[in-house]
C-alpha cells in the first residue's frame, strides 16, 4: 500500500477509534472523570515545565542541525560506516552530556538520524540522554543505596551501546541502502559558509541553554552541583548572549529564516504526537503520587519479589509511563516502600526515563513501527534480565 493510499485510511482509523472511545467509555463514572481531569493536569504541567525550557532549546538545536551541519561529517562519526568506537562513543557521550527526559531528546534525535546518522548510533544517543543523567544516578545512589545506584550507572552506560548495535545489526539491510541513498542525494563537498570553530560556538551555545536552564538542584547531595545551580540563569543568559552575537554576526538574513522554518517544521512534527501521547498517559497512570484508571496500589502489588513477571511488569511499566527528568528517584522511593523488590527497582530505572508513550509515538513516526516495536522490545527485555540478576545478588 502507498504512503497516498495509507494516509486516508490512516485518519479513517483514527476517527474510528475515537468514536469507539466515545461510545464506549462510561464517561460519566468517578473513575473515568478523574482520570480525565489526570490527563489535562499532566498535559498542563508538562506544558508549563518542559516546553518552553525544555522542548523549544531541542527543537532550536534539531533545526539547526537540519540546516547547517555538514552532512558528510555526521556521516563520517556517526554514520553506519563510520568506525564502531566513535560512532557509538560519540553517540553517547552526547546523549550523557545533554542529559534530557525522554521526550526533549527527540527533536535532536531526529535530526542527527535525518542528517545521515546510523540506525545505531542513533538510537544509543537517544537511550543514552534520558538514562545516562549524572544527576540521577548520583541521586539514586544516595536515596537507593550504592548498589543500585551503580547498578543503574553501569546498566545504563552498556544498554546505550548494546541496544545501538543489535538495532543496527537487526536491520543492517535497510541502514546501509538508507545510507547509499544519503550518500548519492548528499551536496558534494564544498568550502562551508562558516569555521568550524565559529559552528562549534554557535552549536554549544545552543546546546549550554538547553543544559543549564533545565539544571536541577541535588538537595544537597552535590555541593558543586548545587553551586551551579545557584548561578544558572546568569549562565544560560551567557550561552544566551554568545548566541545572539553569533547568529547576527556569522548568518544572513536567509539562513536565519531557513532556520527558524525548519524549527518550526520539527514543532509540527512532533508536538502534536506528544500532546497526544502525554494526555494518554495521564489518562492511563496518572501524575506521580496520583491514581488515575489505573490504580496505583495495582502496579505496587505487581513489583514485589524478584520474580520474572515483576521484572518483566517494572520493566513494561516504566517504558509507558512518562517521567519528568530525576521525578522517577521519588516514584520508586514509594514503590519500595510499598514493598517493591531491587531488582524490579532496577528494571524501572533502566526502562523509565529513557521510554514513554509519548515518545513512542515520535519514534514510530521517524523509524516506523517495526523499528519502534523492536527498540521497545529490547529496552523492556534487557531491563528485565538486568532487574532479575540484579535482585538475585542485592
Amino acid at each position: 500500500m502507498s504512503a497516498q493510499e495509507w494516509s486516508p485510511n490512516k485518519k479513517l482509523l483514527i476517527v474510528f477509534g475515537v468514536f469507539l472511545a466515545a461510545y464506549f467509555i462510561p464517561w460519566g463514572s468517578s473513575r473515568v472523570l478523574g482520570a480525565t481531569n489526570e490527563a489535562f493536569l499532566m498535559l498542563s504541567e508538562y506544558a508549563q515545565q518542559h516546553v518552553l525550557l525544555c522542548l523549544v532549546p531541542a527543537m532550536f538545536i534539531a533545526g539547526a542541525i537540519t540546516v547547517f551541519l555538514n552532512q558528510q561529517a555526521v556521516m563520517r562519526y556517526l554514520g553506519p560506516d563510520a568506525k564502531r568506537l566513535t560512532a557509538y562513543g560519540v553517540a553517547s557521550v552526547s546523549g550523557a552530556i545533554l542529559a534530557v527526559c525522554s521526550c526533549t531528546v527527540l527533536p535532536i534525535f531526529k535530526g542527527i538520524y535525518k542528517k545521515g546518522a546510523g540506525l545505531g548510533p542513533a538510537v544509543a544517543f537517544l537511550y543514552s540522554g534520558p538514562a545516562i543523567n549524572i544527576l540521577a544516578i548520583v541521586l539514586s545512589a544516595k536515596v537507593f543505596g550504592w548498589q543500585l545506584g551503580l547498578a543503574r550507572a553501569v546498566g545504563a552506560v552498556i544498554f546505550s551501546i548494546v541496544i545501538g548495535l543489535c538495532m543496527a545489526f537487526i536491520f543492517r539491510k535497510d541502514d546501509a541502502k538508507r545510507a547509499a541513498d544519503a550518500r548519492m542525494f548528499a551536496a558534494p563537498n564544498e568550502k562551508p559558509a562558516r569555521s568550524l570553530g565559529k559552528m562549534i560556538i554557535y552549536m554549544a551555545s545552543m546546546i549550554g541553554i538547553l543544559v543549564f536552564v533545565n539544571w536541577a538542584s541535588s538537595k544537597g547531595g552535590s555541593a558543586i552541583w548545587d553551586a551551579v545551580y545557584t548561578f544558572k540563569w546568569w549562565i544560560s543568559g551567557a550561552f544566551g548572549l554568545v548566541l545572539i552575537y553569533a547568529v547576527v554576526k556569522w548568518f544572513n538574513r536567509d539562513e536565519r529564516v531557513e532556520w527558524v522554518v525548519a524549527t518550526r517544521d520539527f514543532s509540527l512534527q512532533i508536538l502534536p504526537l506528544l500532546f497526544g501521547g502525554v494526555l494518554v498517559a495521564g489518562f492511563l497512570l496518572g501524575r506521580p503520587g496520583q491514581d488515575a484508571l489505573i490504580p496505583s496500589a495495582w502496579i505496587g502489588s505487581l513489583l514485589g519479589g524478584n520474580s520474572l513477571f515483576a521484572n518483566f511488569f517494572a520493566s513494561a511499566a516504566g517504558a509507558l509511563m512518562y517521567f519528568a527528568t530525576l521525578t522517577e528517584i521519588p516514584i520508586i522511593q514509594g514503590l519500595l516502600g510499598a514493598g517493591m523488590g531491587q531488582g524490579p527497582a532496577l528494571a524501572l530505572l533502566l526502562a523509565g526515563p529513557s521510554l514513554s508513550l509519548p515518545s513512542m509515538l515520535v519514534i514510530g513516526g521517524e523509524l516506523g513501527w517495526k523499528k519502534t516495536a523492536t527498540y521497545v522490545g529490547l529496552v523492556v527485555v534487557l531491563s528485565t534480565v538486568a532487574g532479575m540478576l540484579f535482585g538475585t545478588i542485592a
